[in-house]
């Protein structure tokens, strides 16, 4: 198998600075691997910091300490010590993520926001319809859609591309059973043509249908810990 992301020895906390500065720590030590054409979905109580963690390995949060390698062109690279510019070209060709809420520029069409993550136009409609976006609303802004409407192009613009990684905070939020299983689909897909998925899933039917292993994330104290899905 191939190795596309270690991250390894990461420290993640946050300063509360309406609080009197306390500090409050999330990640101690967190190591994760994760290889191609495998899922591996992040599980743990409420606040042990599986989101924290997903988003330093998109790198929306800094690390205090650690290292996010990923492999990019055929090498390994430091993302979380990438310079901006570098952090762009990864995110362009080889990270994707799928958030719980679409931020897009307001006023632009639904349809134009996939194609701008990299998707042609006839694929990017495509998608939407596999998505059941009505075509009426491809020329739409997202901003007056219902919120499964919105996460419908949320996912439309993370698997569209085609990343070789894919990170993934709860795809099925929002979604009704049809979508669902639409996603699913969609994730199996990805694992089949090698693509390797890290994920939140709340929804423990999704998550045991699409993830090959578990990673425990526990609050700082215990050692974190894989085990099978």
């Amino acid at each position: 198998m191939t190795l596309l992301l270690k991250a390894e020895g990461l420290r993640k906390g946050f300063t509360l600075h309406l609080q009197d500065g306390v500090s409050l720590p999330v990640l101690e030590g967190e190591a994760l691997e994760l290889q191609a054409g495998e899922c591996v979905a992040l599980s743990g109580p409420s606040g042990a910091g599986k989101s924290t963690l997903l988003r330093c390995l998109q790198g929306n949060y800094g690390v205090d300490a650690g290292h996010v390698l990923l492999r990019h062109r055929g090498a390994m690279v430091d993302f979380a010590a990438a310079e901006p510019r570098l952090v762009r070209e990864i995110r362009a060709e080889t990270l994707g993520y799928v958030s719980q809420f679409l931020r897009v520029i307001p006023r632009v069409p639904a349809l134009d926001l996939v194609v701008e993550a990299g998707v042609e136009r006839e694929a990017a409609r495509a998608l939407l319809r596999r998505l059941n976006l009505p075509d009426r609303l491809h020329g739409l802004p997202p901003a007056t859609f219902s919120g499964g409407e919105q996460q419908r192009v949320n996912l439309a613009r993370g698997f569209g591309p085609a990343y070789p990684i894919l990170l993934l905070d709860e795809p099925t939020a929002s979604l009704d059973a049809a979508n669902r299983e639409v996603v699913v689909g969609l994730i199996l897909e990805a694992k089949a043509r090698g693509a390797g998925i890290i994920g939140i899933f709340h929804d423990e039917e999704v998550r045991d249908r699409v993830a090959d292993r578990l990673h425990r994330v526990l609050p700082i104290g215990p050692t974190p810990a894989t085990e099978a899905a």
